[in-house]
């Protein structure tokens, strides 16, 4: 009986120990169940208060982005704005220095005119003396600054050489068209160069009709006419003369030029007196005005005779066929 008695007790206390390690498994299981959720909740709630502090620093940060870009987009402008001032600045002052260069060269040019007019003078052949001592004012009072205005029909006579065209071509545009203000009513016009080419191949050996349209088309025209030249006006003198000359036509012919590229003076005179003979009364056929350009007193004086010879050359052409001669003191358009 007492053997028996032993191994019912071995056996209870071998229950009670595997009970409590069972008791202690699940307390421990029970106690970590429990404080999970909260600490879980505990960082859910860290995480969404850190990420609205992000988001509250983000939207902060953008608005700083925004009010810096307008304060750079405001400079931007300011510098944009003072730099086409600066432009506009230096744009006045480079044209106010051009003016100012044009009238010292202007003033320049005329005093070298001048002096070469006078050493000219003083220069002349024996040739140019005598055909100078034919020289005589015209006394008629229907002038314009000293130019008859009596003809019906007008023939422009103008040197496209490189020269004029180059340098005095604005200007020779305006006394065109003061040319053709000064005469509101024509019977016909016509522009030839100084070669006798055509301005209009259409209107050969016709008149221009004296139309708004038509002098708004000549003018129009003259902007971009460069036909060859010779820097002669003979050809073309004599070539209107030729072909436009009628008893009952009162005809004036204006010469525009800057040189005379000719040998003599005397053999152009002589070629253009035999054309445009006088009449029982002493008229010419035709009268002869002209226009010099001083663009040859551009250049050195080596270069400069060539002008003074057109001077001299319409002087006298003007002066023999009942015109007159004006030299320009300036070649721009100012």
């Amino acid at each position: 009986m007492k053997r028996r008695r032993k191994i019912e007790g071995v056996s209870v206390a071998f229950i009670d120990v595997i009970s409590c390690g069972f008791g202690a498994l699940i307390l421990l299981l029970v106690l970590t169940k429990v404080f999970e959720p909260v600490v879980i909740e505990q960082t859910m709630q860290d995480l969404t208060s850190y990420l609205a502090r992000l988001q509250e620093e983000l939207l902060k940060i953008k608005g700083e982005t925004r009010e810096l870009n307008r304060e750079m987009l405001y400079k931007e402008d300011m510098v944009t704005t003072r730099k086409e001032r600066l432009a506009r600045v230096k744009g006045e002052l480079a044209a106010l220095n051009k003016q100012y260069e044009s009238t010292s060269q202007s003033t320049n040019i005329t005093n070298l005119i001048e002096g070469k007019l006078a050493q000219a003078k003083q220069s002349l052949t024996k040739e140019m003396k005598r055909l100078l001592a034919d020289y005589k004012k015209d006394l008629d009072n229907d002038t314009i600054g000293g130019i008859p205005v009596d003809s019906e029909y007008v023939i422009f006579i103008i040197d496209t050489s490189g020269s004029m065209f180059n340098y005095a071509w604005p200007l020779v545009r305006q006394k065109v068209e003061e040319t053709l203000d000064v005469y509101p009513r024509l019977k016909g016009i016509q522009v030839m160069n100084d070669m006798g080419n055509y301005m209009f191949t259409q209107y050969t050996n016709n008149w221009i009709p004296d139309t708004p349209a038509r002098r708004a088309a000549i003018l129009k025209r003259l902007e971009t006419w460069n036909s060859f030249s010779n820097s002669s006006p003979v050809e073309g003198i004599t070539k209107a003369i030729a072909t436009f000359y009628r008893p009952d036509r009162k005809i004036s012919l204006y010469v525009f030029g800057d040189e005379f590229s000719g040998r003599s003076i005397q053999r152009v005179v002589d070629a253009v007196d035999r054309i445009n003979r006088e009449d029982a009364e002493g008229n010419r056929l035709v009268r002869i005005h002209a226009i010099g350009f001083p663009v040859q007193f551009a250049n050195p004086p080596q270069y400069q005779d060539t002008g003074i010879k057109f001077a001299i050359l319409m002087r006298i052409l003007c002066a023999r066929n009942g015109g007159t001669f004006v030299g320009l003191h300036d070649f721009r358009l100012l």
